[in-house]
């Protein structure tokens, strides 16, 4: 009798709900303390999961939910950034 293969859960950072991992979009921080993207989710470095709604990367912005996982402080124009990458993904 095989047992079920687990599927990896994260939490967003936005809304707070429990999603699978290849739903979530992986904002990373990476060991020089630059932002980006990681759309593999593979990538060393800290990461932060959100839904891939912008609603979600506006309640994070709001709530500071994005600065209090990556452990760092983000100013406005990296919010505006990724928000641009996240339009260029297509979200």
């Amino acid at each position: 009798m095989k047992t079920p293969k687990k599927i990896p859960m994260r939490q967003c950072v936005g809304c707070r709900e429990m999603k699978e991992k290849k739903e979530l979009l992986r904002v990373l921080r990476t060991a020089e303390g630059e932002l980006c993207i990681d759309e593999t989710g593979r990538k060393n470095g800290r990461g932060a999961y959100l839904c891939r709604c912008i609603d979600c990367f506006a309640r994070a912005r709001k709530n500071h939910g994005l600065e209090r996982s990556l452990k760092m402080e983000i100013p406005v124009e990296l919010y505006d950034r990724l928000a641009k990458e996240m339009e260029t993904i297509g979200i």
